[in-house]
């Protein structure tokens, strides 16, 4: 089996810098951190703005060998929302904009300049051998359809040799009838299926059913939480979305999916989203960081089992 490579979607969020990292630890040493108690992380800030090379070349020197990082791609990219103060100062005067200032309907030509821009500022990751995968997280209103399947075949070309992971938004894609086709069109497109743990909220469409399916050699796991209270919150940030701490017992019961996932897969990563804090189990006068916290639990409950991991060895709640 190949190791379960254990990590976190960000080393940066407000839980994690408060109860992670030991206090007084300037911004710029976390990332060092993180990387002496985990192997792999999700890079999510360059989902709000394309990256630059500089920062990326500091990602890659503060990190071991053998660390790998997996790249939100930008939101122009995965068709999400983006305002025209997103852009690069350069591309804003070339942007179409409705009249909420947000980019709308941006030439092909237009993207393929963004994701040329995106890939070359991920080189430093790509030459020191760190660069994962690129997580193409859809929107929830990109329903499965002609368009939508042309669109991600188009951006998959635009992202060259880099491996493309593709998470599903809406129950579209993954509902019974239309299963075996998106995980049949991925496998076409050399594309990575990404698995999701979320909330079971009867008739919503924007929560996808957990497949624990492979389309490439890399099986990729993401813990969302499931807090069905707070998914669809009118105004909800992202912190009250993916409030949520997994009792044990829910992480056992990816022990076995994950030990048969790590048995077909090349390579394999569990990576937790649940951002926010929580009270510790046990000493409730304590709070920890969710996603290490949940992330320690599964390394736990894994090594248990006999499962190969690698990531989350120390206890993180300080």
């Amino acid at each position: 089996m190949t190791p379960i490579r254990i990590g976190t979607c960000s080393w940066a969020d407000e839980s994690l810098s408060k109860l992670f990292y030991p206090k007084g630890t300037p911004a710029g040493e976390r990332l060092a951190y993180y990387a002496e108690r985990f192997d792999t992380v999700e890079v999510d800030s360059t989902f709000y703005r394309l990256p630059v090379e500089e920062m990326v070349a500091r990602w890659a020197e503060r990190t071991p060998d053998g660390f790998v990082m997996h790249v939100k791609a930008f939101a122009l990219m995965t068709r999400h929302p983006t305002k025209l103060e997103q852009l690069p100062p350069d591309l804003r005067g070339d942007a179409p904009t409705d009249d909420k200032g947000r980019v709308e309907r941006p030439s092909r030509e237009f993207r393929g300049e963004v994701f040329d821009r995106f890939r070359r500022a991920l080189e430093p990751l790509r030459e020191a051998g760190k660069l994962g995968g690129i997580l193409f997280q859809l929107p929830p209103y990109v329903v499965r359809k002609p368009a939508s399947l042309d669109y991600l075949t188009w951006a998959r070309g635009q992202l060259g040799g880099d491996e493309m992971l593709v998470e599903f938004r809406h129950v579209s894609w993954l509902e019974d009838e239309a299963r075996a086709e998106t995980l049949s069109f991925l496998e076409e497109l050399r594309a990575t299926h990404v698995i999701v743990d979320a909330p079971r909220i009867e008739g919503a469409k924007n929560v996808v059913p957990t497949v624990p399916a492979l389309t490439s050699p890399t099986a990729y796991v993401r813990f969302h939480g499931r807090n069905a209270d707070t998914w669809n919150k009118r105004g909800g940030s992202a912190a009250e979305r993916f409030d949520y701490l997994y009792p044990r017992e829910e992480l056992r019961e990816w022990v076995e999916p994950l030990r048969e996932l790590a048995g077909e897969a090349e390579h394999a990563f569990a990576l937790f989203n649940n951002n926010s804090s929580s009270p510790r189990p046990g000493a409730e006068l304590q709070r920890v960081a969710q996603a290490a916290y949940n992330a320690y639990e599964l390394r736990g409950l894994l090594d248990e089992a006999g499962v190969p991991a690698s990531g989350g060895l120390e206890p993180v709640a300080r």
